[in-house]
């Protein structure tokens, strides 16, 4: 989504009035059973898959089932989702309550990593070669709608082994996007996603490499660098993690 704006262009010494297209960014209001969850700023569009992935990597639900109903709802100031668990399905004591959450925070409000990184389950190794995941750039590039537009959101592709682009989603936030990838699988019951690539036009934050690997996924490549904690996660997990994937190179952080 994208909106309109009078701006002002300085080019070599001259000035001009124009148009230009910039990335829409609107908070979300997640409701939980009656009760204010989270705001989460995002690009308006596939709110339900983004809510429910972003509830995914957070460990709220763990499959379908897990939900009882999810509804939008547009007030005049203001754009909510509301979330029905099933009766087995419990928040979690230490799960985020009434937090905001920004496009550039993922983890925001945790109350430690250590909780966040004990439910993680070990990922099956998959052998990929470096040539190939350079090999995917042009799908990947190919596949964003809204960059070439705005260069104002990130990108989250999913590729399989034979290197189809099988999804792809974007978004002003670098883990909306990615939960809007996740949670679109998690509502077709494709999760884990085994022998799966997800490259990130992001650098590799910890927040990305946590709900990679909640979702199964054993290879990560971002166009960014990767922070400490992010590179730590991913050998925790058994993540192949690359970074500085651009042109003709790419950095394997083992």
């Amino acid at each position: 989504m994208t909106r309109k704006f009078q701006i002002e262009r300085y080019s070599n010494g001259q000035s001009s009035l124009t148009t230009d297209q910039l990335s829409v960014e609107e908070p979300l209001l997640v409701v939980v059973n009656g009760k204010p969850f989270a705001t989460l700023m995002r690009t308006p569009g596939e709110d339900v898959a983004l809510t429910e992935g972003f509830l995914f990597s957070e460990g709220i639900i763990a499959q379908p089932s897990d939900l009882a109903g999810i509804e939008t709802r547009q007030h005049e100031t203001s754009q909510e989702i509301h979330v029905e668990l099933a009766a087995h399905c419990h928040p979690s004591e230490t799960a985020p309550r009434s937090i905001y959450l920004s496009s550039s925070c993922g983890v925001c409000g945790r109350s430690s990593i250590d909780e966040l990184t004990s439910r993680l389950d070990p990922i099956l190794p998959l052998a990929v070669d470096p040539e190939f995941l350079l090999s995917l750039q042009t799908s990947f590039a190919q596949g964003q709608q809204q960059f070439p537009v705005t260069g104002g959101v990130h990108a989250a592709a999913l590729f399989d082994i034979t290197g189809d682009l099988l999804s792809i989603e974007e978004d002003v936030g670098r883990h909306n996007a990615l939960d809007k990838l996740v949670g679109k699988a998690f509502r077709r019951g494709q999760l884990p996603l085994k022998n799966k690539i997800l490259l990130m036009s992001s650098r590799a934050s910890f927040d990305i490499v946590q709900k990679t690997a909640m979702a199964g996924i054993p290879v990560l490549a971002t166009m960014g660098a990767a922070s400490s904690l992010a590179a730590e996660l991913a050998n925790a997990s058994g993540i192949q993690l690359f970074c500085f994937l651009r042109n003709s190179s790419v950095v394997n952080l083992r």
